[in-house]
């Protein structure tokens, strides 16, 4: 069973029964589900992954007044419950999870990753939050929240960016993705500098990915997951083989060009059919000035092409 599956199920059959006859009178406030990190949490997880920080446990979020009323006892009563449900061994926590599961604060759980209590209000506020604490503010899912003020915030983040900060993400990706992979690729491995090589790779595949989840509206997760969760995109899903195919040993470096600008002219297409370009050159750079163009923020429309 996938560990979200079973942070529900075990809420469901355990968790929700502890609140309804321990605390009758708010019931009604106390949100739960699973999200935040873990590879649970975004339905990546395995065999492999349940070594450590996995296995039976939920969240319960609550708001400031409640966690104060009611927050010790409420996580007392959830660590009395059954640590192993369901035929499942309990979880097994190391010291850097402390925190991911049982009763929090609402507006705790949001500042642990964008550093906020609520929903970003302005474009320094969103430059300022990284791709991957908003994909772990997003993902998992609520099982419950009658009071719905954990929902709000998950539900504007998950609006996703303002358009002007996504078209200047998307511009400085292409600029990278041009920069290290059609162009400075081909010329390390003319050179022989085969670190600089397999450095120039890493950094095209992972400001692709990041390109991908950008054209599709969706957070960009932790480097170790972001090609995985290509896979999952609804547009340009295409590009996980391709991706697969580019940092696989058994192709050849002269082939590895070839793939990369299959990549490319995948993003291209993208952004024709986005309306974010109409220029006909297969290198991306070339395409930046106008995708900037799009940007209505004066400053942020001036700001160095590489900087998101």
């Amino acid at each position: 069973m996938k560990g979200l599956e079973l942070a529900r199920r075990y809420y469901e059959s355990m968790g929700a029964e502890m609140i309804r006859l321990r605390f009758p009178s708010y019931q009604d406030r106390i949100a739960a589900g699973l999200a935040g990190e873990g590879s649970e949490c975004f339905g990546f997880d395995d065999e492999i992954s349940q070594d450590h920080d996995w296995g039976p446990g939920f969240c319960l979020w609550l708001a400031d007044g409640d966690f104060a009323e009611i927050g010790a006892e409420l996580q007392a009563s959830y660590d009395a419950l059954d640590p192993t449900p369901l035929g499942y061994a309990g979880r097994k926590n190391t010291p850097e999870a402390a925190g991911r599961v049982g009763v929090l604060r609402t507006g705790d759980f949001y500042r642990k990753f964008i550093g906020l209590a609520r929903s970003p209000a302005s474009l320094a506020e969103w430059r300022r939050i990284q791709e991957y604490f908003l994909a772990q503010a997003t993902n998992g899912a609520v099982f419950h929240d009658p009071l719905g003020d954990f929902s709000r915030i998950r539900e504007s983040l998950l609006e996703f960016y303002p358009e002007d900060i996504r078209v200047k993400k998307i511009a400085a990706r292409a600029a990278v993705m041009a920069q290290t992979g059609q162009y400075n690729y081909p010329r390390c491995v003319r050179r022989n500098e085969l670190v600089a090589a397999l450095a120039t790779l890493s950094e095209f595949a992972g400001k692709t990915c990041s390109m991908l989840h950008l054209l599709n509206k969706r957070y960009t997760p932790f480097y170790k997951w972001m090609h995985r969760s290509v896979l999952g995109l609804p547009r340009l899903r295409e590009c996980y083989d391709l991706l697969l195919a580019l940092c696989g040993n058994e192709i050849a470096r002269e082939k590895r060009q070839d793939t990369i600008e299959k990549i490319c002219g995948c993003v291209l297409r993208e952004l024709r059919e986005q309306g974010l370009t109409h220029l006909k050159s297969d290198f991306l750079l070339d395409h930046c000035p106008a995708i900037i163009a799009h940007i209505g923020d004066k400053e942020l429309r001036s700001s160095h092409i590489m900087i998101d």
